[in-house]
């Protein structure tokens, strides 16, 4: 599935997930920008992977959050590499409390980030994009999209919004040769899961029918598929990557 040439942005990309889908993508010959907001240090990590691997990028910071300063990196990177073909959006946080707990700044955070943030980055590549007539976007949403989750209201709402910017922007923009589609994963063993205690974990896993919590290559390499000419026909789409957790 090789992918020369083409110009690649990741948010989130400087850990777990993002950056497996980084390197990924970066192998089958993608130019990858690697988007952080703070940590300088994993994304450069995360170029220093790419470039031992024989790929090449450079890193990104601005906040997916913020629509002018996603408008700006987005417009640097055309100005650099003279077009943008394919966006991950990977970015997310995941602040996890029951309702009654929440504060109406977790929302406000999850939502900024997680949906706000996939409109942000969608709208500033579209213009681009339906110029050029190609392109192909990948949203990263979640299974609780779909399931729902104790004490993941915000993170739930955020993750299904961003299955209603997927379905609606591939009708829009399908007729120019841009496919978008979305990959929901279950349990990943990420930073974001790693706190978790061994029961619970054990727990999970019993309740998977592949018998395993799912790795961020997983994810990886079903968006490197999703972006690759192998699926052209492929738009709209949500691809669950959970083991068989929701069936």
């Amino acid at each position: 599935m090789k992918i020369e040439k083409r110009i690649a942005l990741v948010t989130g990309g400087s850990r777990g997930i993002g950056r497996a889908i980084a390197v990924r993508l970066s192998g089958t010959g993608a130019y990858v920008f690697i988007g952080y907001i703070d940590n300088r240090k994993a994304a450069s990590e995360t170029l220093r992977i790419i470039r031992n691997k024989g790929g090449n990028g450079e890193i990104c910071r601005f906040d997916v959050s913020n629509f002018e300063a996603t408008q700006e990196a987005i417009k640097n990177i055309v100005e650099k590499k003279g077009r943008i073909d394919i966006l991950v959006n990977n970015a997310a946080v995941s602040i996890s409390s029951i309702i009654l707990r929440a504060k109406e700044n977790d929302w406000d955070t999850t939502i900024n980030i997680n949906l706000k943030g996939t409109f942000n980055c969608c709208k500033s590549v579209s213009k681009y994009m339906v110029k050029q007539r190609w392109g192909r976007i990948v949203n990263i949403s979640s299974v609780v999209a779909e399931g729902g989750n104790a004490g993941q209201v915000c993170y739930s709402a955020s993750k299904a919004g961003v299955l209603g910017v997927t379905k609606s922007l591939a009708k829009e923009l399908g007729a120019r040769n841009i496919c978008v589609n979305a990959v929901a994963p279950g349990f990943i063993e990420t930073d974001m899961t790693a706190s978790l205690p061994g029961k619970s974990k054990e727990k999970i896993i019993d309740s998977i029918p592949l018998s395993r919590i799912g790795t961020p290559y997983d994810i990886a390499g079903v968006v490197a598929f999703l972006v690759s000419r192998d699926a052209d026909y492929i738009t709209g789409q949500i691809i669950n990557v959970c083991g068989g957790l929701y069936i």
